[in-house]
């Protein structure tokens, strides 16, 4: 007898992509082409860009490019191994010092990119019979942590610190081996910001470990633009250089011994092939232009502002927004793919952020600005905006 067990062997690739198109939830991948920093080319079509998460413009800056260059010229193209093997160059115990000293802590560690980061540290931290508090808006990368854990998770309602204080006081006395809350700084769907303070206060009356996911306010607010969580006793500092640093990876920034804890416990760090130099010089460039471009954070803050109120005056919905990141909040997930594309016929490319990202009903279309974008673009969309809700 023939076995054709081996025929169906692609099926469940087969049965998922055709439930996706028929959903209307098949993912494509396009060609992009970056002109400038603002605007880019999709097949042969000039678009000003209004979903890059590259707040600051870094990643056209000629000092990023050129230390780029530098760090190729001396090191090479690639670090050849994984940090503890011999991809440890001498350049990241320089960065890394850096970097510690501009987030206010006694050190800092860098990785390969914030999804690895997240991913890996959250086991690395919580065993099985841990229990952690997680958000309910927490980026994608923080819950697939948290599942990896293999531990019990409780989620508190959003920026609710009077359920994650009442999960608190609900478990402290079950004999967890540890309590860890997970959090982000600014949430990279809403575009509001956690109550760090309260949440440093919870973490202390509690014995819990506090991490929070810096990667939206890095470069954009506190300290030299070092992100929300400088001067705050936080245990655990994710972030990222992909988005306003204008370049790639990411860092932990904490005490030397979560460092060391790290070193040796973070899989994502001990096995993963370290940053190429070039990131790394990008990194370093970007981390001396950082904390003197205050002018450009204020420059966003207050364009975010005007679009934010422009566009709640015409009667749309931007959510608990208080940053950058603007939602403007449409429901149902047709309505925002259309919304998307109409506003890519007409120059402007705004990603609909759609479920499973954000929840059934919640279909949005997500504006980030970057400090490189003039009033007159932002008026472009405010008007294209009123005109489509003129129309609708």
């Amino acid at each position: 007898m023939v076995n054709d067990t081996h025929k169906d062997k692609y099926g469940f690739i087969d049965a998922e992509l055709e439930r996706r198109i028929d959903s209307g939830r098949l993912r494509r991948l396009r060609k992009v082409t970056p002109l400038n920093g603002i605007e880019i080319d999709i097949s042969g079509r000039h678009l000003l860009n209004f979903c890059s998460n590259d707040y600051l413009g870094l990643a056209t800056h000629p000092q990023l490019r050129k230390r780029a260059i530098e760090f190729i010229e001396k090191y090479g193209a690639g670090s050849t191994a994984s940090r503890l093997i011999c991809g440890n160059y001498d350049f990241y115990e320089s960065v890394e010092n850096k970097l510690a000293q501009l987030k206010q802590v006694p050190a800092a560690l860098v990785l390969s990119s914030g999804f690895q980061a997240n991913i890996s540290a959250i086991p690395a931290l919580a065993d099985p019979q841990a229990l952690i508090l997680s958000d309910q808006l927490n980026h994608n990368s923080l819950i697939q942590g948290c599942r990896l854990a293999r531990c019990k998770v409780a989620v508190y309602r959003h920026n609710d610190l009077s359920h994650l204080a009442q999960l608190l006081e609900q478990h402290s006395d079950k004999g967890f081996s540890g309590i860890f809350i997970v959090t982000e700084s600014v949430f990279s769907m809403d575009g509001d910001m956690a109550d760090l303070a309260g949440l440093v206060t919870l973490s202390k009356k509690f014995n819990a470990f506090l991490i929070v996911d810096d990667a939206h306010a890095t470069g954009v607010f506190g300290h030299q633009g070092m992100g929300l969580t400088c001067g705050h006793d936080i245990d655990l500092v994710i972030g990222t250089f992909g988005k306003a640093g204008g370049s790639f990876g990411a860092y932990f920034a904490c005490a030397e011994k979560t460092k060391q804890y790290m070193i040796n416990c973070c899989a994502g760090l001990i096995y993963s092939t370290a940053l190429p130099p070039a990131v790394l010089g990008a990194i370093d460039a970007a981390l001396d232009l950082i904390p003197a471009m205050d002018d450009q954070r204020q420059s966003l803050r207050n364009n975010a502002a005007y679009l934010r109120q422009s566009l709640n005056k015409m009667g749309w919905r931007t959510g608990n927004s208080s940053t950058q990141i603007i939602p403007v909040m449409i429901g149902k997930e047709a309505a925002a793919l259309e919304f998307s594309s109409w506003l890519e016929e007409n120059g402007i490319l705004i990603s609909a952020i759609r479920p499973p990202t954000v929840p059934e009903g919640a279909s949005r279309v997500r504006l980030s600005l970057s400090a490189l974008h003039t009033r007159e673009q932002i008026d472009r969309v405010i008007e294209l905006f009123g005109k489509w809700r003129a129309k609708n």
